[in-house]
């Protein structure tokens, strides 16, 4: 059996399994790499709260103490509160430490540039050449900087920024009974802060000790969240809400304790913004069919990107547009706030939503259009992806295709995407149909391909 590689490169930055595969000293190299590339100057570092990140934290800061940058650590934050801070400091980047949604053993580099934004593909080439060729500065002596402190300025700013778009004093008004999954990550004590202080809810939460390991899935899906459903249905609340371990996904359970698909949440709050400033929409290829339909409803227009947020990103600012996202992770993006994926702007607008209609949760997703969806991964050699898409043309025969990612097969009543996963040894496969027989058989039939 061939050696499994668990370290990825790719369109979101440096991930792997943290002792064999991600190491110190290649985490330092990165961030030499990455000193090099921005510049002396300041560098933002943040992490979440995985066992490894202490120790990455301290190879981040020896190798970007290397090239001349000054580091500044704001601690433990959710990766869009590190983005905000980023941007709105002037840094010349910044790094969070950590795998978001893989399982605990895992860690990463997420890599932003001086605007807070991940880096595009000609940065993500450029910066990878220096890594490789170690073609690192070496800063002298006298050059050599320190490491300071801000614990205390980043989920301020990026509270503020997201006030501006909800009208907070009607939320605080309607005193929501809310339940909360921190995951015990990034966003625990955050989480608690802006729902129950900021939005004036009543708040019942679980898993917000940061200090704990993960007690779920760290993916925050239908499948992974009884905890959160029990909670809900437990303390009578109207909504629950579900982060990753480094806050930039969210999951969604209505006031019975079903917890919603996740391109269901995105569409909500799609729609929502789009009621408020009509304009362009851009998603990843895997996100629901169901965007195209409210978008329309709304006049606008439509964009698809390979998935990874970086690419979706790149396209809304080529685009203008209003807000995007990614559906099957729970990815809501909303350029004003922040060109990334942000949970807690996710939460503000759904109860927003709630407060300005007096509508529960479950009645507004029972508006949006209706598909059967279902997602799944499966563990592959090297140097069978190729072979495993030419039977998937064949498999489907007639049908319109997609190649800009993996391979998208576009039937009436549905489609089928299958790709390589951008985080991990794996490929994923999501399908989406009219009816819940047409998921299961073609479902059925890629997995007979793909096993």
């Amino acid at each position: 059996m061939p050696r499994e590689h668990l370290l990825k490169i790719g369109v979101s930055g440096i991930r792997g399994v943290v002792g064999e595969f991600l190491t110190p000293h290649l985490t330092c190299g990165f961030a030499q790499a990455f000193g090099t590339y921005v510049g002396a100057g300041r560098v933002v570092v943040g992490r979440d709260t995985r066992p490894s990140g202490q120790m990455l934290q301290h190879a981040v800061a020896c190798g970007l103490l290397a090239t001349g940058c000054e580091v500044v650590y704001v601690g433990i934050l959710p990766t869009p509160t590190i983005q905000v801070y980023v941007g709105a400091t002037r840094a010349r980047g910044g790094i969070a430490i950590t795998a978001s949604h893989n399982p605990p053993e895992y860690n990463a580099l997420k890599l932003f540039n001086g605007r807070g934004l991940f880096f595009n593909h000609y940065e993500r080439s450029e910066l990878l050449d220096l890594y490789h060729q170690s073609d690192f500065r070496q800063a002298a002596n006298e050059e050599i900087r320190g490491i300071v402190f801000d614990l205390e300025t980043a989920p301020g700013l990026h509270f503020e920024r997201i006030l501006k778009h909800v009208d907070a004093e009607r939320i605080r008004q309607r005193r929501f009974r809310v339940g909360l999954d921190a995951v015990n990550g990034a966003g625990s004590l955050m989480s608690c802060q802006f729902l129950e202080q900021v939005l004036g809810c009543r708040l019942h939460a679980i898993s917000v000790d940061p200090g704990r390991p993960f007690p779920r899935v760290a993916e925050p899906r239908p499948d992974t969240l009884g905890d959160l459903s029990e909670l809900v249905r437990r303390e009578n609340c109207e909504i629950g809400f579900a982060q990753d371990p480094d806050g930039d996904r969210l999951g969604v359970a209505d006031e019975t304790g079903r917890v919603l698909d996740n391109d269901d949440v995105l569409a909500l709050v799609v729609d929502a913004a789009l009621e408020r400033l009509p304009g362009p929409v851009v998603v990843n290829l895997s996100t629901s069919a169901a965007i195209e339909e409210v978008a329309a409803a709304h006049g606008c227009r439509v964009y698809r990107t390979p998935v990874g947020e970086a690419n979706v990103v790149e396209m809304m600012e080529a685009v203008n547009a209003v807000i995007g996202g990614e559906g099957a992770n729970g990815g809501i993006i909303f350029p004003p706030v922040q060109l990334c994926r942000d949970s807690y702007t996710g939460m503000a607008f759904l109860l927003d939503r709630m407060a300005r209609t007096g509508l529960s949760i479950s009645e507004l997703a029972a508006r949006l259009p209706r598909y059967w969806r279902r997602q799944g991964q499966f563990r592959y050699e090297h140097g069978r992806l190729g072979p495993l898409m030419q039977a998937l043309e064949d498999e489907f025969a007639g049908a319109v295709l997609d190649r800009t990612e993996g391979l998208k097969v576009l039937l009436k009543d549905g489609w089928i995407h299958v790709r390589a996963s951008n985080t991990e040894p794996v490929v994923r496969v999501a399908v989406e149909a009219r009816s819940e027989a047409g998921v299961a058989e073609w479902y059925g039939r890629v997995a007979r391909l793909v096993a």
